[in-house]
């Protein structure tokens, strides 16, 4: 009996060592193996090692040459992948290896999808192709070597508990995803607050006391009213992740086992959309669901990466902008969450632009009113006399609901007067809410606005300190009320 036992150990011990001796020097295998998972130090190899060298004393010096195989075959791969970024041009590609080598960039951080939120291959959806694939990596970096941080792959749609004073908000955390949320964020209000009710003035309260499932539906009403709006309020495309591989990638195009898996599910109907949504909301909110990838995903499809480039100017080649270790979201990707249409700028409409040469440019603004609108303000901006100035169609949306983005942190500005931009007079005094997205937010911020006083010039002149005398929140307020004294009802001015 103890000899059968040592035979079957003795050839346990065999297919482990083949196992291991088949990923190092399968060359095919093993760039498969770095394109889904990054480096090889994200590879736990040594502990299956250690095991192997524990059971077999004998086979030691071959567990040696193993490992000095897995350090070879990392150096290799390292130095091959070094010259695809040396031959990149431009500041991104420099500013990528920088953070690379700093340890900030964390997109070789394995991440995967659990499996009850993936989908089944027979759902019905069109599989992604290696084409699309490759058109989508281009739109959002520029380049097919990039792939979304460990940030962005953790980002999902997350509400705060039920029936709590924020149990409408999002929870955003800082990073690049952190724009979308908010910018979605908008459009859950806009259901809450004036599709789901018909009433001119709805309590705050009302926002308060949702349930899981309020939540849930909210959120799949607001998802599929962005895309069928960027659909052209013709078409919606949602993206899900299953459990197959669809395509085999070439060697310019780097794996990130998400964008592989996608099926494309197309509606011709809003509410159909949004219910198809609602029945998979756990692929958007669900904790390791990549969530915010999927959404943006659908949003480019939806809009279609045609269209995408023909909303985009010169200014603008690709929708994300890599800053600070991270990508960050440019003005186009809120301005089509927004309006519907990529345009890379907040003025109205377009504008001309002389470039070098004398040849004129035309920038892309934005062409109509909306349900929700934006506002911006940066004080270094401010201080180095260039700031950004938003158009009207923006600033004054048909319904009382603001993306702000605020020296670079976005928050939400809403009323829940539906009226309230409709009637000029009721914006002598009004009150305005704000949520701001910060973990300290434990509450919703109440604001009373009075455009007819301008006494807090005076109030405020005899402060040394700029930020004190000019809150950052009351300085975007001004941008759109000029002059107007904001009281902060109790609570703590943001500065």
């Amino acid at each position: 009996m103890d000899k059968e036992a040592s035979n079957g150990e003795h050839s346990l011990q065999q297919m482990e060592l083949a196992e291991i001796s088949s990923k190092i020097s399968n060359r095919d295998k093993r760039r498969e193996i770095f394109s889904c998972h990054g480096y090889w130090q994200t590879m736990d190899i040594g502990p299956k090692v250690q095991q192997v060298n524990r059971r077999v004393d004998s086979k030691l010096s071959y567990t040696e040459i193993l490992q000095e195989e897995v350090k070879k075959s990392q150096i290799k791969y390292q130095d091959n992948h070094k010259s695809d970024y040396d031959n990149k041009d431009g500041m991104e590609a420099s500013q990528f290896r920088s953070s690379k080598k700093q340890g900030q960039f964390l997109s070789t951080i394995p991440f995967s999808i659990p499996k009850p939120l993936t989908v089944s291959s027979n759902l019905g959806g069109l599989p992604i192709s290696l084409e699309m694939a490759v058109g989508l990596r281009k739109m959002l970096f520029g380049n097919t070597f990039h792939v979304f941080s460990y940030e962005w792959k953790k980002s999902c749609f997350k509400f705060h508990t039920p029936y709590s004073d924020l149990s409408y908000a999002l929870e955003a955390e800082k990073g690049g995803a952190r724009a979308i949320l908010m910018a979605v964020q908008v459009y859950i209000i806009k259901y809450c607050l004036f599709v789901r009710n018909r009433e001119e003035n709805i309590p705050l309260q009302g926002l308060c006391e949702m349930s899981q499932t309020e939540q849930e539906n909210a959120l799949a009403e607001s998802l599929g009213d962005i895309l069928w709006t960027a659909g052209e309020r013709r078409k919606a495309i949602v993206c899900l992740v299953t459990t197959d591989t669809y395509f085999t990638p070439n060697i310019d195009y780097k794996i990130d086992n998400l964008t592989e898996r996608l099926q494309l599910f197309e509606f011709f109907e809003k509410e159909a959309a949004q219910k198809f949504i609602c029945d998979h909301i756990q692929c958007f909110k669900g904790e390791g669901s990549h969530g915010v990838i999927l959404f943006l995903y659908s949003l480019l499809f939806s809009r279609t990466l045609e269209r995408l480039q023909k909303d985009l100017d010169f200014t603008t080649s690709h929708l994300l902008q890599f800053s600070l270790g991270n990508f960050i979201c440019r003005q186009a990707i809120l301005n089509v969450i927004l309006t519907g249409r990529a345009s890379p700028h907040v003025f109205n409409g377009f504008q001309k632009f002389d470039s070098e040469g004398g040849v004129q440019e035309l920038l892309h603004g934005v062409l109509a009113r909306n349900d929700v609108g934006y506002l911006h303000w940066n004080k270094e901006e401010v201080e180095h006399y260039r700031p950004l100035q938003v158009g009207s169609m923006l600033k004054t949306p048909k319904l009382p609901i603001w993306l702000c983005n605020i020296s670079g942190i976005y928050s939400v500005l809403f009323s829940t007067n539906r009226l309230l931009l409709s009637d000029w007079k009721m914006e002598h005094i009004f009150d305005l809410y704000l949520y701001n997205g910060q973990p300290s937010q434990k509450k919703t911020v109440h604001l009373t606005v009075d455009t007819h006083s301008h006494h807090w010039e005076k109030n405020h002149c005899e402060e040394s300190d700029p930020e004190k005398r000019f809150p950052s929140v009351e300085m975007a307020i001004r941008t759109k009320w000029e002059g107007a004294a904001i009281n902060w009802n109790g609570a703590v001015p943001f500065f």
